[in-house]
């Protein structure tokens, strides 16, 4: 094997294992410790403390149908939306397509705080527009509820449930089906006995990955859990560590390395699965033909309650931030509440210190961040897929163990690293926090880029003398420009809309956009908090479209030349 890929291979495991297992190791070394301020003084009564807290029941019960019941929402949507998507003539399959990924680009917590400005229980819009139209006493609806939160959480995670099952579905041998209904099988029996089936796989998949991510929640039980007291482990952890005058760090960490572990094993579920997707191909030749299925009479209700649900997760959460942020205060729309629309929110945003560093600190971030990770994602992808070793093995599952941290618990092992060094507090710690959380933003698509360049090409340019930071420089990089591109576009907006990992390391001096949306929704301040969330939106589509367009010239002047 070539030297400089060896060591280049060890540098980067290195760089990586520091990244991911630093806060891991400190978080269990944390969870033995007295406190923050008493490290290395051993101790196991943190887990005692953390385990034989009355409250913990009644907060795991809560997790349990918070995350059990969001992912099943999630993957039941998503299988749904797909089904007709890929599989039959609904109308505009192409704009349902994208809207039904849409709700990726909005952050979870101004997604959540468009659910509470329509459905909270004192003043919510249209929990009072129901209320006047039908006359009641009380708010139909409270979207302060675990129930809430199941559904507003189970929207969020579609997207990514839908991008796991649609693929499979799409490549679905039609051929299967026709050949239950020839032996007498109805359309029920079908899908039961020959269509699930099939698509096990990815349906188990994208449950598994919701599961994980709901885990990981922070935006939905905060906002939508805490004003109705339903605590998660998520917001649990947090109240250990951010009230009273002494933060238990110790118990939190204790508590935390319980989730980190479920975490890990639900990921290496979740790369199991997605690993014996083969056994399940349907398509493996020329036999092989998609089939559009007629909906016919079910056509257009189809088509309502597909529209409907579009509206929910995409259009109806921005159309209320953007409303919200031009009344005075929540109300339903009416003549006289647009006759009251001002910039007011806007101009006491715009001049708010605090709301303008917590937007230069999120920008910052999002930009360098975005490079940084890219920069090293590009390394690491090419190791993982060019350098065929026991070494690259171990560097790509180190690479993608983030995608099992749980922000707030990962947060914590980073406070209990950071609280030892200088870095305790700054942007610095956020930028190296953020990297090894969304590192595998980076390395996913920038690895299937490299897939499919051919050796070839690095082989004829290293023979005729380039050295290897040349050929990846002068060769290599041109050629990776949409993987590049997709990669910055992804870990940019991570960067920018980040709460969980956020809300434990910012302080003073180091806000974010998302943690100052969150203190404005704790305050009630509905209106600059929209009009904030607003300005988030607006900047994560224009960081979109510049590296998009940027992308492109890069592109272009390369083929030029």
């Amino acid at each position: 094997m070539n030297p400089s890929r060896t060591k280049l291979t060890w540098l980067l495991i290195a760089i990586v294992g520091f990244l991911t297992l630093c806060p891991v190791a400190m978080l269990l070394a944390g969870s033995f410790s007295q406190g923050l301020t008493a490290f290395g003084k051993l101790t196991y009564m943190k887990y005692v403390a953390a385990y034989t807290d009355p409250a913990l029941l009644g907060v795991l019960f809560n997790t349990v149908v918070f995350v059990l019941g969001s992912s099943l929402l999630a993957t039941v949507l998503a299988l749904f939306l797909a089904y007709l998507n890929t599989r039959t003539d609904i109308p505009f399959k192409p704009l349902f397509t994208v809207l039904s990924i849409v709700p990726m680009m909005i952050p979870h917590v101004l997604f959540s705080v468009s659910w509470a400005l329509l459905l909270n229980p004192s003043n919510g819009m249209l929990n009072s527009f129901l209320k006047d139209v039908l006359g009641l006493q009380h708010a139909p609806f409270n979207i302060y509820s675990l129930s809430g939160m199941v559904l507003v959480e189970g929207l969020l995670n579609m997207p990514i449930a839908y991008l796991i099952i649609a693929p499979a579905l799409s490549s679905f041998d039609i051929a299967l089906e026709e050949s239950s209904r020839v032996f007498g099988a109805g359309v029920w029996r079908t899908l039961v006995r020959v269509t699930l089936p099939v698509l096990r796989p990815a349906i188990l998949a994208a449950f598994v990955l919701g599961i994980v991510r709901s885990l990981a929640s922070y935006a939905v039980p905060r906002v939508l859990g805490t004003p109705g007291r339903v605590d998660v482990l998520a917001t649990y952890l947090f109240q250990m560590i951010s009230t009273g005058f002494a933060p238990d760090y110790g118990r939190a960490a204790a508590l935390g390395m319980s989730v980190l572990a479920a975490s890990i094993g639900l990921i290496v579920l979740y790369r199991a699965l997605t690993a014996d997707s083969g056994k399940f191909v349907t398509v493996a030749g020329r036999g092989f033909r998609p089939a559009i299925i007629e909906l016919k009479r079910a056509k257009g209700p189809l088509f309502c309650v597909v529209a409907l649900l579009s509206l929910i997760m995409a259009v109806l959460p921005v159309l209320v931030l953007l409303y919200t942020s031009l009344v005075p205060y929540a109300m339903v729309p009416s003549a006289h509440a647009f006759s009251l629309m001002s910039w007011k929110h806007w101009a006491e945003v715009l001049e708010d210190p605090v709301s303008l560093l917590a937007l230069r600190n999120s920008v910052f971030l999002g930009v360098v961040g975005a490079t940084l990770g890219v920069l090293l994602s590009i390394f690491v992808a090419y190791v993982i897929v060019k350098v065929r070793t026991r070494a690259s093995g171990l560097l790509e599952s180190l690479s993608f163990l983030s995608f099992a941290f749980p922000g707030i618990v990962i947060g914590i092992g980073y406070m209990w690293f950071f609280v030892q060094t200088p870095l305790y507090a700054t942007l610095s710690a956020l930028l190296l926090a953020y990297i090894a959380t969304y590192l595998p933003y980076g390395v996913r698509p920038l690895a299937s880029a490299f897939v499919q360049l051919h050796s070839h090409l690095e082989e004829s340019s290293l023979v005729c003398g380039a050295s290897g930071l040349t050929t990846l420089r002068r060769i290599i990089v041109p050629l990776l420009i949409p993987g590049i591109v997709s990669a910055w576009i992804l870990m940019a907006t991570m960067f920018l809309r980040e709460l969980t990992v956020s809300v434990v390391l910012s302080r003073p001096g180091s806000e974010v956009l998302a943690v100052q949306i969150l203190n404005f929704a704790d305050d009630g301040l509905w209106g600059k908090l929209s009009a904030l969330g607003i300005v988030m939106i607006l900047i994560s589509t224009g960081l979109v479209l510049l590296a998009s367009l940027a992308g492109k010239k890069f592109r272009a002047l390369q083929i030029a030349h």
